[in-house]
């Protein structure tokens, strides 16, 4: 087979021979669904094969806080692959950038967090904090005390038991997903679900008695953690009702429930505050890292550790020996090397200040432009993130026909406008991330993109 393929023969094969997650496969092997070859970027763009310019709303999939193109991780990965590429951290073994990595996260973000175990995905991060508390309750003698309680809509992983966690319909239909032992509460999305004259402290607090009924009817000791999003993510970027995680984490006190607060989007600066955990004043017993710890120049993810489970912990290996759990690329020198380059830039950027008020702006900006529009129900956003649901009537937030695909309509609008945003997996939703670098200026382009692209769809609908 001849190797030096000609530039216009990538896209043949490309649907020949890859694999895309999160894609209409048999479309895009026909040729049916569009194909695109990126081939760099720069700031808040990218740039594809045939010279076609995108302002990246959504930072690739909430993760390039830092922007594309920063010469300074590029420098920091080679000076490391160059002085050691690999090696493992297996049975004490480690390395200088994830030791100072690993120390830098712990101090900055407090919250009695002891230790930080490294992968590479959201995903396996999310599987380490399911054995690890499954590990924990065997331990203290408690082996029925298993069962984990999720959110509809939230996102946690596609694995078997994250994807599991994972409450988005699409994550399961054909996969036999859900599993035994995870159960799942309600979605804190006030506007779609808030009772006539209930106010948001209202709904969070019958949420929370929601969520005391379901641990009681499965039994308290049977329930070991409740994870959740600070901001729900791909469930359609929801930022929590009032007082909504103050009121959840009494009830999980109460039955000595452990909190896993899944930062994976929302960690180093993206909600505005250098944690969601910290912005909604939650006091996790573990925390998943990964997306924004590397701005996604490597692969890199984390679990941070708390003291309860640490204390576990290490009472299990000295009765049992050796923890059993490893991945090969666990405290990857050069993906840590990425990181450490790519947290000084936030640092010394300022980039979580930012996103605070950038992304206030960005708020504002789409709020005051969607205030009245007959096709938007909803604005909402939390720091650099932000969301539109669409709907058929402002004043009965009637569902639109999801036949009329009208989420993905719009982002193929905005696309041609040269801005991406991502129709959201669950409900007629365009949700937008940008990198953390986003200027005012910027701000204002994707604004303006925006209002004519849903123009365009609410003529055609």
């Amino acid at each position: 087979m001849n190797r030096h393929i000609a530039v216009n023969d990538l896209e043949t094969l490309d649907r020949a021979h890859v694999f895309h997650p999160s894609t209409h496969l048999a479309q895009f092997a026909r040729g049916e669904a569009p194909s695109r070859i990126v081939t760099g970027g720069k700031g808040v763009s990218i740039v594809d094969r045939d010279g076609r310019k995108s302002l990246d709303a959504f930072a690739g999939l909430y993760c390039v806080n830092v922007g594309y193109g920063r010469q300074e991780i590029a420098d920091a990965i080679y000076a490391q692959a160059k002085e050691l590429a690999y090696y493992h951290a297996y049975a004490g073994h480690s390395n200088e950038q994830v030791i100072r990595l690993s120390e830098r996260i712990v101090s900055r973000v407090g919250l009695g967090m002891q230790r930080i175990y490294w992968g590479l995905s959201g995903s396996d991060a999310n599987e380490t904090n399911i054995k690890l508390v499954w590990y924990m309750n065997n331990v203290l003698g408690r082996p029925d005390k298993k069962k984990i309680i999720s959110r509809q809509r939230g996102y946690h992983g596609s694995g078997v038991m994250t994807g599991s966690l994972t409450g988005l319909p699409l994550f399961h239909d054909a996969f036999d997903l859900p599993r035994s032992p995870i159960l799942h509460t309600a979605c804190p999305h006030y506007w779609r679900h808030g009772q006539e004259g209930e106010s948001e402290a209202e709904y969070s607090r019958r949420l929370a008695a929601e969520l005391e009924s379901l641990i009681l009817a499965e039994g308290p000791g049977t329930v070991a953690a409740f994870i959740g999003e600070p901001v729900m993510g791909t469930g359609g970027i929801i930022p929590p009702p009032e007082g909504y995680w103050q009121e959840i984490q009494a009830v999980l006190n109460k039955y000595d429930i452990l909190l896993i607060a899944d930062e994976v989007v929302t960690a180093f600066g993206r909600t505005g505050a250098y944690f969601g955990a910290h912005k909604y004043g939650l006091e996790p017993d573990l925390i998943t890292i990964a997306k924004g710890v590397t701005s996604a120049y490597l692969p890199l993810s984390g679990v941070l550790v708390g003291e309860k489970v640490w204390q576990a912990l290490e009472k299990g290996t000295d009765e049992m020996g050796p923890i059993g759990h490893g991945w090969t690329y666990s405290a990857h020198p050069t993906c840590a090397a990425a990181a450490n380059a790519n947290l000084d830039i936030i640092d010394r950027e300022r980039l979580t200040e930012n996103a605070r008020e950038t992304g206030a702006y960005f708020l504002k900006r789409l709020q005051d432009t969607f205030a009245d529009h007959e096709l938007v129900g909803e604005v909402r956003g939390a720091g650099l993130l932000a969301a539109l649901e669409f709907t058929a009537d402002r004043a009965t937030k009637a569902r639109l026909d999801p036949a009329l695909k009208t989420g993905a309509r719009v982002a193929a609008a905005l696309l041609e406008e040269g801005v991406i945003a991502r129709a959201m997996p669950h409900g007629e939703i365009l949700g937008f991330a940008p990198p953390l670098v986003i200027t005012p200026q910027e701000v204002d382009e994707v604004v303006a993109a925006t209002k004519r692209a849903v123009d365009r769809v609410a003529v055609s609908l």
